[in-house]
């Protein structure tokens, strides 16, 4: 399984919110770059960065803090937060990332997307499955759509998609452990699928438990930095 940190970024420092909410956000460092080195020098190779101020305005914000991470650093970088047009997925993956993950888009326009995974192919375009009691939700977290995330995975697995990031929003960081039960389920009902699991994840133990599940990967954030998961720790994993 996949050890993959998470820097979400506002006003280009890292912080994190707490299930979401931006009325709920802690500022917990104001040079990400010198974060996304510590992450490399433990030995990590992948990166998740989601551009908060980007799922807000419907852009890419802060393309230069992915320039600068992908220029100071090897690691293999997710990038999320504001890829709602052609134009915004070519700046993410030109300033360094090598995948791009659609979340609300995906939703809301799923004919663009499945023609981004048809162009880009599945190794790039990964989907964003941030839900809430079943449910997909949307535009930074606040709307809930129609869609399942039974549903949506099937769907984009159907139309060539492999890699899904799942985020159980209710638990996303609160350092409550990870929806376990959830992502036992989704192994079990598409074997196919690349499930990513996202929000929760608090304690060593927690990885364990997901790497048993079956998931390819697994964002870690607030327990980083926190302390609750050392990167020492992560060793074993690498």
């Amino acid at each position: 399984m996949e050890i993959i940190p998470a820097i979400d970024l506002i006003n280009g420092q890292c912080v994190r919110l707490s299930a979401g909410d931006f009325a709920r956000q802690t500022t917990y460092d104001a040079d990400p770059v010198a974060v996304a080195r510590r992450f490399a020098d433990a030995g990590l190779r992948r990166l998740h960065l989601v551009d908060l101020d980007g799922a807000r305005a419907g852009q890419p914000v802060n393309l230069a803090v992915l320039e600068a991470i992908a220029r100071q650093t090897s690691l293999d970088i997710d990038a999320g937060g504001g890829i709602q047009t052609e134009a915004a997925l070519t700046q993410v993956l030109a300033a360094g990332a090598s995948h791009a993950t659609a979340g609300s888009l995906a939703v809301r326009e799923p004919a663009t997307v499945k023609a981004w995974l048809a162009q880009y192919g599945p190794d790039t375009i990964f989907l964003g499955a941030d839900y809430k009691d079943a449910h997909i939700v949307i535009n930074a977290w606040v709307d809930q759509s129609a869609l399942t995330l039974s549903g949506f995975i099937a769907d984009y697995l159907a139309s060539g998609g492999t890699t899904f990031i799942c985020t159980d929003v209710s638990k996303d960081g609160l350092l409550q452990g990870p929806s376990l039960s959830t992502y036992r389920l989704l192994v079990q009902q598409f074997p196919a699928a690349r499930f990513i699991a996202s929000g929760g994840v608090t304690t060593i133990a927690d990885l364990e438990l997901l790497a048993e599940a079956g998931m390819h990967g697994a964002i870690i954030g607030k327990a980083l930095y926190e302390g609750t998961i050392a990167l020492a720790d992560l060793q074993r994993f690498l």
